[in-house]
């Protein structure tokens, strides 16, 4: 099957396709290249460009590469930051395999910083007890994602299509068998023998983030809605230094910069971390609440990152992205410390995948920051989240697809599909359902965010689901949710971006459900997850929480 590089006018071929990968940023591209090299395979990507959150990480992999540090090491770090909800399994096998993640990497041409000496380069983030984490410069990401595009672009038989949104998963026989997609104006199905999701968190669900607008909790709300098991949607890292600026969107300050020396400071000068034991470089969660309570209490909008600690020949070296970036908004970033503010930064939980990547779903497989390994627990240590995405990848070489052929369905006969934007949206205009999506990203920052306040999560989810209730009514979500599998519709643009629009609030409004019930289910503080009503963590909540449709949420052991 020829490889066919953007989106064409004509709708994709249905197949037959071994596997669908949705998703291309670092998840999705390496799924791409560990899959076994005889199957077809259909990446999909929502995006027309290539924004992706790994292409926005700046710090680094984690992964042993040096004599004085260990597997063990590297374990024993993560299930400390984990505050006793990691998987041991899943960190063996992060730990293990990260050396060997880093070899394919270099030879598919990764250049990572390195030392005179010609040794591989390594820096020192939060809660790491070692040097451990590669680099190039702040870009990490962006390089990791730009070789790994370089090279499922020469995969023979890959199919990579931009500017197409997966809108229901395909379950029958409580098997998963394809997708339905939005693919410019075709509404249609595209059956496979297994779909893995590499659809990136949803740090975007709140108005302060560090996330892109994609990263909306999208494959989760899919994932729950087919049937499969969600797990710990409870524990979201926010990241203490995001920059701070009226006129200015989030932009992330890499924890490497605290590694090389720098420091957080009010504006009197004194540290806002001084209380905690490793200050600056404690976990993200103690230094978010710590930057929180001193803006509260100082009446403040932020605190500063003061870079002077740090040589400016090296600073210049080692974080040049991030001082353009700074001096772009008028900072003076080697002299003046940086306005910073804790934001929405990474979704521990996820569509829950044992150590195959497998959901439980058959058929239906997850990567990356949308899975929920048990890798992370409560609490993500630095830079294991893109090496996570590299190992997990690695284990679809083994992918088990589904033992009979999907069904077929045909392109043949496409059917117009033309209603009026009142009959589709009743109600429901694009500015106010923009308003709907704003009003709800407020409600989860100021709700759910790094102090979370039970009364208000009540009250929020009270209204969303009545919100989410009316919605659902939509008939042009009702016309999406009942398309035969044999149709495929051709929507005129009014109604494909009305589709898209009420998909961006229907998701969003599932997925934050999803969050505020696991937020409300877990009555204690760990990790992550932090509520004023109860402070601290409690034993018997050491296990994890799991929704599941239908079904009530409830908690499932740790492995140990």
């Amino acid at each position: 099957m020829s490889s066919v590089r953007s989106t064409s006018q004509d709708p994709i071929h249905n197949g037959p396709w071994d596997v669908v990968v949705v998703g291309a940023g670092a998840a999705g591209l390496m799924t791409c290249l560990e899959l076994p090299p005889d199957l077809n395979v259909l990446l999909l990507n929502r995006n027309a460009g290539r924004r992706s959150s790994s292409r926005w990480a700046q710090g680094g992999i984690a992964a042993v590469t040096g004599p004085d540090d260990s597997a063990l090491f590297h374990g024993e770090d993560t299930l400390k930051a984990g505050a006793g909800l990691c998987d041991g399994d899943a960190v063996r096998l992060l730990v293990d395999q990260a050396p060997h993640c880093v070899e394919r990497l270099l030879s598919l041409g990764m250049a990572f910083d390195r030392n005179p000496d010609g040794s591989l380069a390594t820096t020192l983030e939060a809660a790491h007890s070692q040097h451990r984490v590669l680099h190039v410069q702040d870009r990490t990401g962006r390089a990791l994602v730009d070789v790994l595009r370089e090279r499922v672009e020469a995969r023979p038989g890959l199919v990579h299509r931009r500017g197409v949104r997966v809108t229901q998963l395909w379950v029958e026989d409580q098997r998963c068998c394809g997708v339905q997609i939005l693919d410019g104006p075709w509404l249609h199905w595209v059956p496979a023998r297994a779909v893995v999701l590499a659809t990136g968190g949803g740090g975007h669900l709140y108005t302060n983030t560090t996330n892109p607008p994609q990263a909306c909790g999208e494959g989760v709300v899919l994932s729950w809605q087919a049937g499969a098991a969600v797990d710990d949607l409870e524990f979201v890292q926010f990241h203490p230094t995001a920059l701070k600026l009226a006129h200015a969107p989030c932009f992330l300050i890499s924890e490497a910069v605290r590694g090389e020396g720098a420091v957080l400071v009010d504006p009197s000068g004194r540290s806002p971390v001084a209380m905690l034991t490793q200050r600056d470089l404690a976990p993200r969660d103690q230094v978010s609440r710590a930057l929180l309570q001193g803006m509260r209490t100082q009446g403040l909008s932020h605190l500063g990152l003061d870079l002077s600690p740090i040589p400016a020949e090296q600073a210049e070296r080692r974080f040049p992205t991030i001082l353009e970036r700074c001096r772009e908004y008028g900072l003076r970033p080697l002299q003046e410390p940086i306005p910073v503010a804790p934001a929405a930064h990474y979704w521990m939980g996820g569509v829950a995948t044992d150590l195959q990547a497998a959901t439980t779903i058959p058929g239906l497989f997850a990567v990356g920051e949308v899975a929920c390994t048990g890798v992370h627990g409560a609490n993500r240590l630095a830079s294991n989240s893109l090496m996570e995405c590299l190992v997990f990848a690695r284990r679809l070489k083994d992918i088990a697809l589904n033992e009979r052929s999907a069904p077929t369905v045909s392109n043949q006969g496409l059917e117009p599909f033309k209603l009026s934007t009142a009959e589709l949206m009743p109600g429901q205009d694009p500015e106010s359902l923009h308003r709907s999506i704003n009003a709800l990203r407020a409600a989860c920052w100021d709700m759910a965010g790094v102090d979370r306040r039970v009364n208000g999560m009540r009250q929020t989810l009270r209204e969303l689901l009545q919100a989410s209730s009316a919605l659902q009514c939509s008939p042009l979500l009702e016309v999406m949710r009942n398309q035969e599998k044999d149709r495929c519709f051709q929507l005129e643009e009014t109604c494909r971006s009305n589709l898209n629009l009420l998909l961006d609030l229907h998701h969003r409004q599932q997925a934050s459900r999803l969050l505020l019930d696991a937020c409300l289910f877990r009555t204690e503080s760990r990790g992550g997850h932090y509520r004023s009503d109860a402070p601290s963590p409690l034993p018997q909540w050491r296990c994890h929480s799991r929704q599941v449709k239908g079904k009530s949420i409830h908690t499932r052991p740790v492995s140990d």
